[in-house]
């Protein structure tokens, strides 16, 4: 079966990427770290207990220091399906114990909080957007990004995912999800986390895009293997991924990430300068 989807009205140029998991056992491999091995927690500042935020903050890090720019063109766009459940879970136990409230777990159980620290850290006061995504976070933050580098005033989007193991309330979430979706039921470890960051701009820009992603005119959806679990970002990963290879070894690669979910086209090399070019005479 063919299906035709787009997401992407234009390319977009693939500035950096960046990828980050704790606690999920990965561990470094006969020839040395992989790409997705766990990683020491960062320590952050003002924001305890959980891995949400240092590792949405890390993967942000990363992208922005490899490719610094201009805050004031710059937006950030996070997505997650249920936000920093580790924080909400335990300002919930503390409150029914009877303790005192801890106004600092109210604070980075909103998952801007964080978005607000690497804002300032990194002098961005472009807007900043979180989102929650059931199906496919990969195709609503490439699209979020498309929208948004419409503004003239903006050269360059960071869009992240993040992604928590859990507690019983949140299986109990994600059962009744799945139940609805017919998608499989997640199997982090409670303490673990996942987060992935993309840095996008406009082909066409000032600053050179040796990679890029457009939308994919159609994709045969029977061979693209079983759904993903409600709010998946392995997407995030899997442009990653194929990102690191395209600066190695150029070529191209489509993108699918699960059935009946949007295709993309990355490019390298001479093709991704001919789509740069196109675009700015457009």
């Amino acid at each position: 079966m063919t299906t035709e989807k787009t997401v992407l009205r234009s390319p977009l140029g693939i500035l950096a990427t960046a990828t980050a998991t704790h606690g999920t056992g990965r561990s470094e491999g006969a020839t040395g770290k992989t790409a997705n091995a766990d990683i020491p927690l960062p320590r952050l500042p003002g924001f305890v207990e959980s891995v949400f935020s240092p590792l949405a903050y890390e993967v942000s890090r990363q992208c922005l220091t490899e490719r610094p720019g201009d805050g004031s063109r710059t937006a950030v766009v996070l997505a997650t399906l249920m936000g920093d459940t580790t924080t909400a879970d335990l300002a919930s136990r503390r409150m029914v114990s009877g303790r005192v409230h801890n106004p600092l777990l109210f604070m980075q159980a909103t998952a801007n909080a964080v978005l607000g620290y690497t804002s300032q850290e990194f002098g961005i006061t472009g807007q900043t957007f979180s989102l929650s995504a059931l199906d496919d976070p990969l195709a609503e933050l490439l699209a979020m990004a498309d929208l948004l580098l419409e503004d003239p005033e903006l050269d360059r989007v960071l869009v992240l995912g993040v992604e928590l193991g859990g507690s019983e309330r949140l299986a109990a979430a994600y059962r009744e999800l799945a139940a609805d979706s017919g998608r499989p039921v997640p199997d982090l470890p409670a303490t673990a986390g996942l987060a992935a960051a993309v840095l996008l701009g406009r082909p066409g820009g000032e600053a050179p895009v040796p990679v890029s992603v457009r939308s994919a005119e159609a994709y045969d959806a029977d061979d693209t293997g079983a759904a993903g679990h409600p709010g998946s970002i392995q997407g995030l990963f899997d442009l990653a991924a194929a990102h690191r290879r395209l600066l190695r070894d150029g070529g191209s690669h489509l993108l699918v990430t699960e059935p009946r979910s949007p295709a993309f086209m990355l490019t390298a090399g001479a093709e991704a300068r001919n789509e740069t070019e196109n675009h700015a005479h457009q």
